[in-house]
């Protein structure tokens, strides 16, 4: 007979956001003339620019032509944009790579929860809590941990809270740690670290011989001076960083699919001899055996954003979020509400009245003003008692939630 992975049978029965759309569609049902504003998921309403339209359809027609035809490309991605993300993300910053160092895929998501497999199942997992659920759910399903307890929290996972006390920032470990996820700009709560805070990171893990794996999926929201847009603006994060970049709420392509990630040569990991290997070379080897890349009008279509027309319309298009990001925010901090985050981030995370539990807080919101946002506690104990709002929708509906939640909200 066939046997099950059972460590999938640690996992609470649904991800995350498959609950909130079965509870969405449970009201939806009951309520049909309802008009729900989602501002839970995040995923963009802004359409793709149109330098990035204009190079897919170019791209599409090379394809339909037996001249320009392209089959399998290169499964690390096409040189051509690979140069380009050098170019125009990196080196401004004075952070020189090589070619081989940028992998691209069809998403941060799906390198977070597959860059897993390099390392062996007694590695220390350390993650900062609230947390986004697919570093911690990729790690149960590979084995890497426990059976969860009474909080959530799995056995085996080191959690670093991120509360009030702490400014949402989380504190180093207090016990040795070997892989670290760390998500700046966050989500959940939108937060960032400056230079200072993230160096303390990065010694840590050179001292302690970790790895680091840090998700920049929101970098292109920093507004702030001081704040680093890459891990590798900091001093030695070369030898123990791997950084995760996407295209997808910078510009538009949560449907379209396109993120990369960036493996320095330098970073190491060791087998059980002691022997370091570099982790470039495996990741290109899993790549090269589990994945056949994006497709090359996506890669053409991505390309495009940094020509000069797409720099300005992606630009355009982050700083409509952000404006959508300021309205929630000072709406709810007009409306009494405690908030963090929404100046360097597309996420607003706010703390629900009277310590009400936020799955509460949830239903409440959807029933009393038809608003959608995602409870804190999907994303750890820590997240318990928050909840979080999205930037990602229309002006007329962000200003409409709003004002629903001011005028309709009781407690």
């Amino acid at each position: 007979m066939a046997l099950i992975n059972e460590n999938y049978l640690k996992l609470p029965g649904s991800y995350l956001f498959s609950e909130i759309a079965r509870r969405i569609k449970e009201f939806q049902k009951a309520n049909p003339q309802a008009k729900i504003i989602r501002m839970g998921i995040g995923d963009v309403t802004r359409p793709l620019v149109p330098a990035v339209i204009e190079a897919m359809h170019k791209a599409v027609d090379e394809m339909g032509r037996p001249e320009t035809f392209r089959g399998y490309g290169p499964e690390q991605g096409y040189q051509f944009l690979a140069q380009k993300i050098i170019d125009y993300d990196f080196k401004p910053l004075g952070i020189e790579l090589s070619i081989d160092e940028v992998f691209i895929s069809d998403g941060a998501k799906t390198d977070t929860a597959n860059f897993q497999e390099l390392f062996g199942l007694n590695n220390v997992i350390a993650v900062t809590d609230p947390v986004y659920p697919v570093y911690v759910e990729s790690n149960v399903m590979a084995g890497r941990t426990g059976y969860p307890d009474q909080n959530g929290q799995f056995e085996g996972i080191v959690y670093l809270p991120c509360t009030e006390e702490n400014g949402m920032k989380p504190a180093l470990p207090s016990t040795k740690v070997d892989l670290i996820y760390l998500c700046y700009p966050n989500n959940p709560t939108g937060m960032t670290l400056t230079k200072e805070e993230l160096k303390q990171w990065v010694d840590y893990a050179r001292a302690n011989k970790s790895i680091i794996l840090f998700d920049a999926a929101y970098e292109a929201f920093i507004q702030e001076e001081g704040v680093p847009h890459s891990i590798y603006e900091i001093e030695g994060a070369r030898e123990v960083a791997v950084e995760f970049r996407s295209f997808s709420k910078t510009a538009g392509f949560t449907g379209t699919r396109c993120a990369y990630t960036i493996l320095p040569k330098e970073v190491i990991a060791y087998d059980s001899e002691g022997r370091a290997h570099s982790l470039n070379k495996l990741w290109l080897r899993r790549q090269t055996t589990k994945f056949n890349g994006v497709s090359y009008p996506v890669q053409a279509a991505a390309a495009a954003v940094f020509s000069e027309e797409g720099q300005r319309q992606v630009k355009e298009t982050i700083a409509y979020y952000l404006e959508n990001a300021r309205i929630i925010k000072e709406g709810l901090e007009e409306a009494g509400y405690k908030v963090f985050g929404g100046e360097n981030a597309p996420y607003i995370w706010l703390k629900t009245p009277n310590n009400m539990p936020s799955w509460d807080f949830f239903d409440k919101l959807m029933q009393e003003a038809h608003v959608v946002g995602t409870p804190g506690a999907g994303f750890g104990p820590s997240g318990e008692g928050y909840f979080r709002l999205t930037a990602f929708n229309t002006r007329e509906n962000t200003l409409e939630a709003i004002e629903r939640i001011k005028t309709k909200m009781t407690f």
